[in-house]
């Protein structure tokens, strides 16, 4: 009996224990700063920094074909790097903006809109998103043509996940028609959503963003759509676009968050990427001072590990743009009568200033918004003469330097402006060069513009292995993955819009 009474004893001292042990254990085990939601607010800036990639890699889709088809930034190497420099298909990098923006920026666009558009409190939040759903999609749409657009996105909400590619013509109406809704349905009542990435919650800049965002899509229109396009430029001028530097689109590194195109160029590709002849010599024999701020040449060169800072040069009169057309092999041929040691000898981009680490990115400028109005009114649709918003245009790009830590003087910049006034007789390729310089960085902006608009008048790169048959790469092709799991919906877009080539134009860039 005392024997039972010890274990029983025992038993229940145990329980008590256990019990003890048990109280706090759910509190004691639950992560208290590890949060199991976002406020869509903070989705909505995740989606705004996803749009410039996610990573270094990400960028080789610029660096390879949106920088080389307009000439501006060239490689003269293959395998991997190959693209624009070989006019040739590198599937490695043409998907990246499929992959990045469907898989990334999409998801979080769509959770805005899904969590936001029925709640009255959140109606800022919510037309914001379409905002920048409809930015995404131009982009999207202007690469690769028609894409899934009204079924993208559906996987977890309606379980579509082999949805239907849409036909260019009608995306681009109904990104005009978000574009024109979101930003008249933004509301001052509401506090700001101080937490916002852009504009800190600034309705009336995210209102002007709005209708630039308009302005630049209606301007896509400009040789299929010319009604379309005169409607929505005016609508866009009647709402309020960007009057100043102060409204640009900016997304701002710093020394730990890095702009990747320059962490890129900063580290394993520093010795690849050389400005092209093109555009070095454009600046040059216009003496912009623009270059000085692009450029920089280590002068005699002979290697990437004589590229050093006892070399480097920013003075406009020796930088020397790549030649067009060569790989590394072949343009050992060119060396002497381009005047370089070697191909490590010519010119390329700045990482001190407009590739620093910290340097900002730009979606869309005050500079381009003044060059499309200007392009507007040559074609009569929006009062004021093409002249001022030219010089306007170009004033801000020049002024946009200073963001760069490397302002020009204003005897410069007038310097500049007085030697190069609109001239009317070739107002049109005037204003899309300027577009060009002004969408340096910018590869998506200027493979577009340049499409769309015809200009600069580049010619057409040379290299002798060249998979395109016209003159220049009019889109990317659709990723292989898209044959594998969704080929059905991706065959009956090709059908419609034609061959999956470098070839092939969208519906917009028409002959």
């Amino acid at each position: 009996m005392k024997i039972y009474s010890k274990h029983t004893l025992a038993l229940l001292l145990s329980l008590s224990l256990l019990s003890g042990c048990d109280q706090g254990f759910t509190e004691l085990n639950t992560n208290q700063v590890d949060p199991t939601s976002l406020a869509p607010s903070m989705v909505l800036n995740k989606g705004i920094i996803n749009t410039n990639y996610l990573d270094g890699f990400g960028t080789l889709g610029m660096l390879t074909y949106n920088f080389g088809i307009v000439q501006q930034i060239i490689t003269p190497y293959g395998s991997s790097l190959s693209g624009a420099n070989y006019d040739q298909i590198n599937n490695g990098n043409t998907v990246l903006v499929w992959t990045n923006f469907y898989r990334n920026v999409l998801k979080q666009l769509v959770a805005v809109i899904e969590q936001t558009k029925n709640d009255p409190l959140q109606v800022n939040t919510y037309q914001t998103a379409r905002i920048w759903k409809a930015y995404m999609f131009m982009i999207l749409t202007d690469t690769y043509g028609d894409v899934p657009y009204f079924e993208a996105g559906q996987g977890y909400t309606t379980e579509i996940i082999t949805p239907k590619y849409d036909p260019q013509q009608t995306i681009y109406k109904d990104i005009l028609k978000e574009l024109d809704e979101a930003s008249a349905a933004l509301t001052t009542v509401q506090a700001p959503v101080v937490t916002d990435i852009l504009y800190g919650g600034n309705v009336a800049q995210w209102k002007k963003l709005g209708y630039s965002f308009m302005l630049r899509a209606a301007m896509r229109l400009t040789k299929v759509e010319p009604a379309t396009a005169e409607s929505y430029v005016k609508k866009a001028v009647a709402g309020g676009v960007f009057q100043s530097n102060a409204d640009n689109s900016i997304l701002r590194h710093t020394s730990t968050y890095n702009n990747f195109i320059a962490n890129h160029l900063a580290a394993r590709e520093k010795t690849n990427f050389y400005l092209a002849a093109p555009f070095v010599n454009y600046l040059k024999e216009n003496n912009d001072p623009r270059l000085r701020v692009f450029a920089v040449r280590y002068v005699g060169a002979k290697g990437g590990q004589e590229q050093v800072a006892a070399r480097a040069t920013s003075d406009p009169q020796q930088q020397i743009g790549m030649p067009m057309g060569y790989n590394d092999v072949t343009i050992t041929t060119v060396l002497a009568q381009n005047n370089v040691a070697s191909l490590w000898d010519f010119s390329q981009v700045n990482l001190n200033t407009v590739l620093k680490l910290d340097a900002p990115e730009f979606h869309i400028t005050y500079a381009q918004t003044q060059l499309l109005l200007a392009e507007a009114t040559v074609r009569g649709w929006v009062s004021g003469t093409a002249a001022e918003y030219f010089a306007r245009g170009v004033r801000a790009h020049l002024d946009q330097m200073a963001s760069y830590g490397a302002t020009l003087s204003e005897t410069a910049i007038k310097t500049y402006l007085d030697a190069h006034p609109l001239d009317a007789s070739k107002a049109l390729e005037q204003i899309n060069t300027q577009y060009w310089v002004a969408s340096f960085l910018d590869g998506t902006e200027a493979f577009a513009n340049f499409r769309r608009s015809g200009y600069p008048a580049l010619k057409k790169n040379p290299y002798p292995g060249s998979e395109v048959k016209g003159d220049f790469i009019r889109r990317m092709p659709y990723p292989d993955s898209e044959i594998v799991v969704n080929s059905a919906q991706l065959n009956e877009a090709v059908a419609r819009q034609g061959p999956n080539t470098l070839d092939t134009r969208v519906w917009w860039d028409k002959k």
